[in-house]
């Protein structure tokens, strides 16, 4: 077999510090840990496909490095990102060319869900036969991202971000092998910690950046003020069209569903901080407001629509502070739903109902002949009627019964409209009694 560690003498520290063997790895305990589902797969002594689902910089391409080591297999590794069905098919032939020589391939494709749905179906024979074990690794959800017959053929695993403990350990193994000489105080290790979130290669290379900053500044001691002056700090991981998008925006609106103004704002300043379009952002703030609030609030609707409208006017960051407000009051306003599952029952059962006829006394009757024909005829002009209500009235048509979609919740505005309606129903039982 290949030396897959094998590292060039000018190699980054995030390639220095690979780990070499299942016991090196840094975190993802719950899988490696013993008795785990992945050391486990290690200890049964055959491989089998896989697919490693997590952030980037949590070991995903190091773990199947180390199965194939594990298991004496030949590695050959693919970029969805780089490779098309050209880079696919020599693989295919040089697993061939192992396999006639007695060796067993695991191939690895890297970012698997930006292969294609025909660039995926084209592994599928080949996992099948038993050419090689395949094994992908993927920051989105599999379940959306990779094909269903690849899917079923192989075993997700989940890995996390690396906790701040983690984080500390891998540190220090950077100092006992690359970077003894720079001594750190802790603010400056936690602030590091900080701008990796969770990501193990950035924070090797955050520590790499460090060390050539501090050679050319020619000092030792590392503090917190020297990270933030000396190195170029991105921003949170955040991608704007995967899981961590999606789910930071479930978590925004949950927390404003859930009353929770804290964690609203919270979440808010996570994706404004990561990148995400406060204009994305501001509808998805007013959409909040219809669907969670509704009726019993009607104030949300104007003021989530005022943050967008203000948003537009001021820019970032000071149209910002808007959106915020915007969430907190969201989150603190009665909550209803009635609205919101009144409309999705009305339409569903528009969606599979026949078409019904419009009553003739609720037709328009422009014309002489329309006149003739009934339409409009016996309709009942709300204001002319005691409280502005024509009691008993019909407005459906013939054939559907009330089916009260919408039920209003006692919270807020609604509890007056709840009032309102029993009062209105009294008057058409009313009605109803003297015909």
């Amino acid at each position: 077999m290949t030396d897959l560690f094998a590292q060039e003498p000018s190699a980054p520290l995030a390639e220095v510090l690979r780990p070499k063997v299942l016991d090196e790895v840094v975190g993802q305990s719950h899988l490696l840990g013993e008795g785990k589902p992945l050391r486990l797969a290690f200890q049964s002594g055959k491989a089998h496909s896989m697919i490693f689902w997590g952030p980037p910089g949590v070991g995903k391409t190091t773990l199947a490095r180390l199965t194939a080591h594990a298991f004496g297999s030949e590695f050959i590794a693919l970029s969805a990102v780089l490779s098309g069905v050209k880079d696919i098919r020599a693989a295919m032939e040089q697993a061939q060319q192992y396999l006639s020589q007695g060796k067993h391939t695991i191939l690895f494709v890297d970012e698997i869900h930006r292969f294609n749905k025909s660039q995926q179906d084209a592994l599928l024979p080949h996992v099948e036969s038993g050419l090689f074990t395949f094994i992908g690794a993927t920051t989105e959800n599999p379940s959306f991202e990779v094909n269903s017959a690849l899917l079923s053929r192989a075993q997700v695993y989940v890995l996390k971000s690396l906790t701040d403990d983690e984080m500390r350990q891998l540190f220090r193994r950077a100092q006992a092998s690359a970077i003894g000489h720079l001594r750190f105080d802790e603010k400056a290790i936690d602030t590091l910690i900080g701008y990796a979130d969770g990501d193990a290669r950035r924070f090797l290379n955050l520590l790499e950046q460090c060390n050539t900053a501090a050679g050319a500044a020619g000092v030792e001691e590392i503090d917190a003020e020297f990270i933030t002056n000396a190195l170029s700090l991105n921003t949170r991981r955040f991608d704007k069209g995967g899981d961590n998008f999606y789910d930071q925006i479930s978590a925004l609106h949950k927390s404003v569903r859930g009353s929770n103004p804290d964690g609203a704002l919270y979440w808010l300043c996570r994706m404004l901080d990561g990148g995400a379009d406060p204009r994305y952002l501001s509808r998805r703030i007013v959409r909040m407001a219809w669907e969670d609030i509704g009726l019993a609030d009607p104030r949300a609707m104007q003021v989530a629509n005022d943050a967008a409208l203000t948003y537009e006017r001021l820019g970032s960051p000071e149209g910002e502070l808007a959106l915020g407000q915007a969430v907190i009051y969201l989150a603190i306003a009665p909550k209803s739903n009635a609205g919101y599952n009144a409309y999705n029952q009305a339409r569903a059962f528009v969606k599979q109902d026949k078409s019904r006829e419009v009553p003739v006394h609720l037709r328009n009757a422009p014309t002489k002949l329309m006149k003739e024909l009934g339409y409009g005829h016996e309709y009942r002009y709300a204001h002319d009627e005691p409280h502005a209500y024509a009691a008993g009235e019909t407005y459906l048509p013939e054939g559907i019964p009330d089916p009260g979609w919408y039920q209003p919740v006692p919270r807020g505005l609604e509890v007056k409209i709840q009032e309102k309606l029993k009062f209105l129903r009294g008057l058409d039982e009313a009605a109803g009694r003297e015909k």
